[in-house]
């Protein structure tokens, strides 16, 4: 049996509400009464109570008084203020000095009622209520996996699945959570098949989610050609379920729209994000840049290190003149944020300026090689919680403050997202072979095809072929590669660290944040 609740009401006119305590008690509350605001704070001062319901207007003592005694002996206590005056200033004061409710007299026994089950019983009966819409969205999903499914229905299905991981990071229920991850795991073994069946027709015909090459030529063609100026920001690694997270936090400063699209493959930021800026597949970046792809080039950093003359590139082929022209900028570090903040305002009548932001990638790395990290952040939740932090003091977060008072448009990306990479696989190649967990190009690639995509002719796939013979591998769901060698010790090393590169919905579905200043 719960607890009994315990109430104190506070009135100097508490003997007419003998029939209101009454019913709160016939309820299962215990109700103590006094009519007077000393005695009240001296009542708090010796015994715990889980509520205060507080007149305002009383001799000796007034209730803004009584409120602030109140809260300097118990911080936590929730207190319904309750009054006859409608009084506007009287209420903000009210609310200033953190009052959790505001009633105005005269109050009937449900008004009464239905404040306190708010604060008493609020989490008791919100659980109940994820529960119910946790099963009827499970149920929903379930039914969706169960048929032909299109890509508009497997967003719908990631922002069911995303909803309900920021819903039970507040949640103690660990059965729910048990339940969301084994359906979250289902869900990802049948996307892949589902990428499996369509990928290679998406990258021929129309009929096709938006990819990574027609993010710019979408989102912000547009926005452009309305003649609003544009910042551009995309965040390396960031998924969906991390954005929606710090989504909230912006709702003050701006209209947000969200949208969609699917990155290419690799999910690995030189053919996902070079995409982006070129507009264009990794075969044709690679015919475009042949440096990009010289034999033996496994440097992310320097794959990415023609951003700005593809973004120019694909501006000139949409037929875009911009005065003055585009802005490149690259986030690697704080210090780098902190210049940026100071000159951001110095961009304001720039037509297109483009950032990329890289520390949820930085992050996602570093902790697999930081035992700090590893307890701060020991799974997606705290992850989430722990990019949340971030961005509520982050550089970032200030420069986009002051785009919001401008009249532009922001828009907001990611180039791939991440998986928590649980499982490990072998693979087998030579020594040229590419060193990522997530996918791997080289000559004569092995692997088991239940656990990775093979592409033995990567111009089916729009990919370079980089050298004689070459193919690519793609890990599914939550593989990542290890090869036969030291397997056991890069096993211990790598598991449950996040990677990206291979097929997942974490990695493949991203959003896209399109705000305007309100």
């Amino acid at each position: 049996m719960a607890e009994q609740k315990k109430i104190l009401w506070v009135d100097d006119e508490i003997d007419m509400l003998r029939s209101h305590i009454r019913f709160l008690e016939e309820r299962g509350y215990a109700v103590s009464g006094t009519s007077s605001g000393l005695d009240a704070v001296e009542l708090v001062a010796k015994e715990p109570f889980d509520l205060v319901l507080l007149d305002e207007m009383m001799p000796g003592k007034d209730g803004l008084t009584v409120l602030a005694e109140i809260k300097d002996l118990s911080p936590s206590l929730p207190v319904i203020m309750i009054t006859k005056s409608e009084e506007e200033r009287l209420m903000d004061e009210a609310i200033g000095k953190r009052i959790d409710d505001y009633l105005t007299k005269p109050v009937n026994p449900s008004q009464i009622l239905s404040a306190c089950k708010k604060i008493l019983e609020k989490r008791r009966i919100q659980r109940g209520q994820i529960t119910q819409d946790y099963v009827i969205d499970s149920n929903q999903i379930r039914g969706l996996i169960a048929g032909p499914t299109s890509w508009p229905d497997w967003i719908e299905i990631q922002n069911k699945l995303v909803k309900w991981d920021i819903e039970l990071d507040q949640s103690a229920d660990t059965g729910l959570k048990q339940s969301h991850q084994d359906q979250r795991r289902e869900c990802n073994t049948e996307f892949v098949k589902f990428v499996e069946r369509n990928y290679h027709r998406w990258l021929e015909e129309e009929d096709r989610p938006p990819l990574s090459v027609d993010v710019i030529r979408r989102f912000i063609l547009p926005e452009i050609r309305s003649g609003r100026n544009v910042i551009f920001i995309v965040m390396d690694s960031m998924r969906l379920d991390q954005w929606a997270a710090v989504e909230s936090l912006l709702y003050d400063y701006f209209t947000v729209q969200r949208d969609y699209y699917y990155a290419v493959l690799p999910t690995a930021t030189p053919f996902a994000r070079n995409a982006i800026f070129a507009g264009l597949f990794p075969d044709e970046v690679a015919r475009r840049y042949p440096e990009l792809w010289r034999k033996g080039g496994d440097d992310e950093g320097s794959l990415n290190r023609y951003e700005h003359d593809l973004l120019n590139d694909q501006l000139n082929t949409l037929g875009l003149k911009l005065h003055p022209d585009p802005k490149y900028i690259k986030i690697l570090d704080v210090t780098e944020a902190r210049e940026l903040t100071k000159q951001i305002v110095t961009y304001r009548d720039t037509p297109l300026t483009a950032i990329v932001f890289n520390f949820v990638d930085i992050l996602s790395h570093g902790r697999s090689e930081s035992e700090i990290l590893q307890e701060i952040a020991p799974d997606e939740s705290a992850l989430r919680s722990l990019i949340r932090s971030w961005f509520i003091h982050s550089e970032l977060f200030t420069i986009l403050k002051t785009a919001s008072q401008w009249d532009c448009t922001v828009v907001l990306t990611s180039d791939h997202g991440s998986v928590l990479s649980t499982k490990g696989t072998t693979v087998y190649g030579d020594r040229e072979t590419s060193t990522n967990l997530r996918y791997k190009y080289g000559q004569n690639l092995r692997c088991d095809d239940k656990h990775a995509l093979h592409i033995k002719k990567p111009e089916e796939y729009r990919l370079p072929s980089i050298g004689l013979h070459s193919n690519f591998i793609i890990a599914k769901e939550d593989y990542f590669f290890l090869y036969p060698t030291k397997y056991h010790k890069y096993k211990r090393q790598f598991q449950g660290s996040f990677q990206h590169g291979g097929i997942s919905l974490e990695e493949m579905i991203l959003p896209v944040a399109i705000m305007r200043s309100k």
